[in-house]
């Protein structure tokens, strides 16, 4: 009696001229990545953010969302490559992303304000509107490395309003423009569209002078990555473990380390 691998062998080799391999699955490569510009996030995630998916970073005020997204761009701006900020809550601080090593001159800034005649019961989700538009725009635009969605500032009610559809039209347009898409929340809302969710926790504040500030320590806690890292990889899925990192962003005034 045959065994059922001389029986698979069988079945492909008289499928091969119209379907190669029929039975055989698709080997699985490692996704390529981007470094992050901070070592123990690019480390926590073995290389960076991956291309050609939606990363969500996901935190609290003060809790490093911002700089992380600044040093990834820097890093981008600084290789030649055009990224593009779309500003919901327009709170970026230009001198400050300059300071982080971001060239403006490749970065697109994009402030999304609040339409001639709207309520004031519906500033905020104007915004959010016109934030999604523009970045649906720009992927479809294509030419952008790295595009980032700021909606950090607005509550979870609004966030969380937005159609799961959207998420997975700027998963499917990242990965066929193979570029960068980080989306800045307080609460994470792009649910299995996400290839990576990063949460961020307040930072500590670093005063080893006791009387002055220096910085703040973040941390960073990975709850989600899609995309494999390692060149060989088992058949079956092994759990998730949570992984955390820890950085230290310090004040101009304090000196390198």
């Amino acid at each position: 009696m045959p065994t059922a691998q001389h029986l698979r062998a069988q079945i492909e080799a008289n499928l091969a001229e119209r379907i190669p391999s029929a039975l055989t699955p698709l080997p699985r490569v490692p996704s390529p990545v981007a470094p992050t510009g901070i070592h123990e996030i690019d480390a926590l995630l073995h290389g960076g953010f991956p291309v050609g998916a939606l990363s969500e970073i996901v935190g609290p005020e003060c809790s490093g969302r911002t700089s992380l997204a600044l040093a990834f761009v820097a890093g981008r701006t600084q290789e030649g490559k055009v990224c593009a900020w779309v500003d919901v809550s327009d709170t970026l601080h230009p001198e400050s992303a300059a300071a982080m090593g971001v060239d403006l001159s490749r970065l697109l800034w994009i402030r999304c304000g609040v339409a001639p005649g709207t309520a004031p019961l519906r500033k905020l989700w104007s915004r959010l509107e016109q934030g999604l538009k523009v970045s649906d725009l720009l992927l479809q635009a294509g030419g952008f490395c790295c595009i980032v969605l700021d909606i950090g500032s607005l509550p979870a009610e609004y966030a969380l309003r937005v159609p799961l559809a959207t998420w997975f039209r700027f998963r499917a347009a990242a990965e066929r423009l193979q570029a960068n898409v980080l989306l800045l929340t307080q609460h994470a809302c792009s649910r299995n569209s996400a290839g990576l969710v990063l949460c961020l926790n307040p930072g500590s504040v670093l005063n080893h002078n006791s009387t002055v500030f220096t910085g703040l320590e973040h941390k960073a806690e990975l709850t989600r990555q899609r995309f494999p890292h390692d060149k060989v990889l088992p058949l079956r899925k092994q759990p998730q473990n949570v992984q955390t990192a820890a950085w230290q962003a310090r004040t101009v005034w304090a000196g390198p380390r």
